[in-house]
């Protein structure tokens, strides 16, 4: 990254889903279980946090005290959403209503993608900055969609009303001239940990990287 990348990339601000039941991981809470030493949702947060956004917004639901523990200290405003098992739409409506800081572009991010580090939210940043169409950028990886997504603040108002879901995976369909699909060179926007299968595979591969960086130093 340049200093001229820097000056030129648009201000974010980012809203973090952490408020579902984690219904296919056999009881656990996977936002707190952990991932190199500390829980996946402060994981994830952290790697945010160092991006640099303008604010961050983490939507609470189920075992929202424990979710708000693991993120002690951090510099987040919590949201809480009352209507969390009604979906994943009304937790992101919720959490980009609560956004208070001036942003020109707003990351919907998913709480258990702890591979993302912060170079991988600033690429999405610049690569919305670049893209060639469209206010809404999907990242994507050989053909699979992934998170987060990324969109012009000015849709701020139609995602709380219901009217955009960024989530949605008929998005890119139905919004064909206002989504941009970003190819990435990397599966990190498409990992998350949704089953105990997931959540070892990921755990794994942090090891991996833990212990290479650990050897080179």
């Amino acid at each position: 990254m340049t200093t001229r990348d820097a000056i030129d990339r648009p201000l974010f601000s980012a809203v973090v889903l952490a408020a579902g039941k984690s219904s296919r991981m056999q009881g656990q809470h996977k936002l707190l279980l952990p991932v190199d030493g500390q829980p996946a949702v402060r994981r994830t947060v952290s790697a945010l946090l160092a991006a640099g956004p303008e604010e961050i917004v983490v939507v609470t639901g189920f075992n929202g005290r424990d979710v708000i523990g693991a993120l002690d200290d951090l510099e987040v405003r919590f949201q809480f959403n009352p209507r969390y098992e009604e979906g994943q739409m009304t937790s992101v409506a919720a959490g980009v209503a609560a956004l208070g800081a001036p942003c020109n572009v707003i990351l919907v991010c998913l709480a258990d993608q702890v591979l993302l580090g912060a170079g991988d939210y600033l690429e999405l940043v610049d690569a919305y900055r670049t893209m060639r169409h469209g206010s809404i950028l999907v990242p994507s990886y050989r053909g699979q969609r992934g998170n987060p997504v990324a969109f012009s603040v000015s849709y701020a108002m139609e995602v709380i009303n219901g009217h955009i879901n960024p989530g949605c995976r008929k998005l890119i369909a139905e919004h064909p001239d206002e989504v941009f699909v970003y190819e990435a060179e990397h599966d990190r926007f498409v990992v998350d940990m949704d089953t105990p299968e997931d959540y070892a595979r990921v755990v794994e591969r942090v090891r991996k990287v833990v212990n290479t960086v650990n050897a080179d130093t």
